[in-house]
C-alpha cells in the first residue's frame, strides 16, 4: 500500500481541508489522534480538534498551500516533510511560510489514523534539505 498510502497523504497536505470540513472528514480517520510539538508544547487533537484549528486557519488566513519536500512511505506508514505557506487577509499578495512540519502518521482503512507532527515557526530557507 505504499504508493496508495504516500498519494493519500500527499492530497491531504494539498488540498483545501481548511475551507471543507467534508474534504477534511475524507482524509481523517473518525477516531483520529493526531500529537503535535509545537512552539506552544503538545497538542493532543481528535477530528474535532483538527477541525477546530482548520476553521482558524480558514478565518485567519486568505489562502494556505502546502509545498512539499519529501514524502516516505512504507506499507501504512508515511512521513511527510512541508512547509505551510499563506496569504494573509490583510496582505493577500505576498505569500510567506507559516511553519516547517514533519508529520508521521499511520494509516488505517484508507485514511490518515495516528499521527505525531512536530512543527517550527516560518523562515525563508535558501537551501533545499534533499539535494
Amino acid at each position: 500500500m505504499g504508493l496508495r498510502t504516500k498519494e493519500i497523504a500527499t492530497k491531504f497536505y494539498e488540498s483545501n481541508f481548511y475551507k471543507d470540513e467534508d474534504v477534511l472528514r475524507s482524509f481523517l480517520h473518525p477516531d483520529v489522534e493526531l500529537s503535535w510539538y509545537g512552539t506552544t508544547g503538545l497538542k493532543k487533537l481528535d477530528l474535532n480538534g483538527i477541525a477546530q484549528i482548520s476553521q482558524q486557519l480558514a478565518e485567519s488566513y486568505e489562502s494556505l498551500r502546502a509545498e512539499i519536500e519529501k514524502v516516505v512511505a512504507k506499507k501504512d506508514d508515511v512521513a511527510v516533510h512541508f512547509t505551510y505557506h499563506v496569504r494573509t487577509i490583510e496582505n493577500p499578495e505576498e505569500e510567506m511560510p507559516l511553519a516547517h512540519f514533519v508529520a508521521i502518521w499511520e494509516m488505517k482503512d484508507g485514511k490518515l489514523f495516528k499521527g505525531v507532527q512536530i512543527s517550527q515557526l516560518g523562515e525563508e530557507v535558501d537551501d533545499n534539505p534533499w539535494s
